[in-house]
């Protein structure tokens, strides 16, 4: 496929799905603060869930490379 095949689709399809729907919301100031919000929250959700398993996940590290290093010694 040609990269003027590729472009020439993608623009049709992007000007035919914009085509399909009209906007019928309407974004107040608050609806800002409110996204924001949330992607604080899923940053800091993230955060905590990755400190609470942080034994659990370098213990699964730890003991897949010590098995590497098991088995390579093995070989020799």
């Amino acid at each position: 496929m040609s990269n003027q095949f590729l472009s020439t689709f993608a623009d049709s399809v992007a000007a035919f799905s914009t085509s399909l729907f009209t906007p019928e919301a309407y974004l107040d100031p608050g609806s800002g603060s409110y996204i924001l919000q949330i992607l604080i929250a899923m940053f800091v959700g993230g955060l905590f869930v990755l400190r609470t398993s942080w034994g659990k996940i370098s213990a699964f590290f730890r003991r897949r490379f010590s098995q590497n290093k098991d088995s390579t010694s093995d070989e020799e």
